[in-house]
């Protein structure tokens, strides 16, 4: 479910991390609230109400995969990044557009499956101990090999088994037996069946797995590891007994079905133009395809079906070939909103490299000082790498602020690279060091092309 964050408050979050765009901040922050209130609308209404699937206009490198990755992050929402371009039309070698529903629908389960592994994990690591300490003390009897008598050989205890068991299980929570060595049996993984390629099977593929899995007896194996490493394996494997499947599954098929946000990226490559050839052959097929999805329709998953009818989808492109209007007009009406989003200036690279949590300064910095080397920006360096960034982007590509990391890493390649060597150095880089480095492959354009 997701959190009861106001409009105001998802963009507020949203901005510590993502700079300017603010009209598309705010549809997101609508969007998101809005299915926070159709669940709390009576039944019979809440069916009614669609979810407003969104386009995010804009060139590369401006935040419309960050917009739609933190918007996740805030719901607590299943959420999936896929790109449209990898998808063919039914017939074709390759993933058919269902397939994005299956996918959501595995990391659902996933996710809940943490939640109650959480949950049991108190639990998991007593029965985990019990099997460890029947494998170092077994009962009345004793073993060969590891395990046993012979792996306490040198610890003296001295009382009754209970007596020895406990003082036994105080020295596994005090970490004096991790190193030791004990030989454990466990369940095998499932069976590594990899008989179809990428062609739309994957469902096939998975049932088979399941029919093979179901028929085939339970195989265990025996290892021998040390304590710390065994008592983390019974435990994930004592926490998976404990776990109900079936709820599980429920839960992650309803909160896809409520709450699932897919982030159909690169949906402007899909928009061809008629008559189109060789890769363009299967575009508007796969926009036919994209449509039952996007409209609402039920998806055939391991888990059971999967209604797509408020899944909400964010989908996003350069659009600098084709335009909206180039798709077909029934998927357009799918996507009532559209939002533009604007190339960056120099302005908000300055802001993108000061501002956000994980500003790019604050990154490289912090990547630097686990060697003991002290790197500081100053303004006007900050300011001139902005300059840089505006300037390469204008004369040859703009990438937005992917522009940045290249600038980046070309400044301080050689300080990442000398950076062993120079424990306890303080580097301070202003204007002239960023000049000096980067002022010469800037001012050669053929240069700048493949190095900038």
């Amino acid at each position: 479910m997701e959190q009861q964050l106001t409009p105001k408050e998802i963009v507020g979050e949203l901005d510590r991390y993502i700079i300017g765009q603010s009209e598309a901040k705010r549809a997101v922050a609508i969007a998101l609230r809005n299915r926070w209130r159709r669940q709390r609308l009576p039944a019979e209404l809440r069916d009614e109400v669609a979810p407003k699937n969104i386009i995010m206009i804009g060139p590369t490198g401006v935040g419309k995969t960050e917009i739609a990755r933190r918007l996740a992050r805030l719901a607590g929402a299943p959420f999936i990044k896929v790109e449209a371009s990898k998808y063919t039309e039914v017939g074709y070698v390759g993933r058919d557009v269902e397939s994005m529903v299956r996918d959501l629908t595995e990391l659902a389960v996933t996710m809940v499956k943490a939640e109650r592994a959480g949950t049991v994990e108190a639990r998991a690591q007593e029965l985990a101990e019990d099997r460890l300490l029947d494998l170092l003390l077994p009962p009345a009897r004793p073993s060969s090999g590891l395990g046993g008598p012979e792996a306490l050989r040198d610890l003296e205890f001295t009382g009754s088994a209970a007596e020895t068991r406990e003082k036994l299980r105080r020295r596994l929570h005090e970490g004096k037996l991790d190193d030791r060595l004990v030989e454990v049996e466990l369940r095998e993984q499932g069976l590594p069946i990899g008989v179809f390629s990428n062609v739309g099977l994957e469902e096939m593929e998975a049932s088979l797995k399941e029919m093979l899995g179901n028929l085939l007896p339970q195989r265990t194996k025996r290892r021998k590891m040390k304590v710390s490493e065994a008592r983390r394996l019974l435990a994930q494997e004592e926490a998976a007994k404990l776990i109900d499947m079936d709820e599980v599954t429920a839960e992650a098929v309803r909160r896809v079905e409520n709450s699932g946000i897919i982030f159909l990226d690169e949906i402007d490559k899909i928009a061809g133009r008629e008559g189109g050839r060789g890769p363009d052959v299967s575009r508007e097929g796969v926009q036919r395809d994209l449509l039952p999805i996007v409209e609402g329709c039920s998806v055939n998953t391991k888990y059971g079906m999967v209604r797509t009818d408020h899944v909400l989808f964010i989908a996003a492109g350069a659009f600098h070939v084709t335009k909206p209007s180039d798709l077909i007009p029934e998927l357009q009406g799918r996507f009532p909103l559209r939002v533009e989003l604007h190339s960056l200036t120099r302005d908000d690279f300055v802001r993108i490299l000061t501002e956000p949590q994980n500003a790019l300064t604050k990154q490289y910095t912090a990547l630097l000082e686990t060697e003991d080397v002290h790197v500081a920006f100053t303004p006007d360096a900050v300011e001139e790498i902005a300059e840089i960034a505006t300037a390469v982007n204008r004369a040859t590509e703009n990438i937005g602020a992917r522009r940045l990391y290249t600038i980046m890493e070309r400044l301080l390649d050689e300080v990442s690279f000398e950076a062993p060597n120079m424990r306890g150095a303080r580097v301070g880089i202003d204007a002239r060091a960023v000049r000096d480095k980067l002022q010469d492959i800037v001012k050669d354009q053929d240069l700048s092309r493949y190095i900038l």
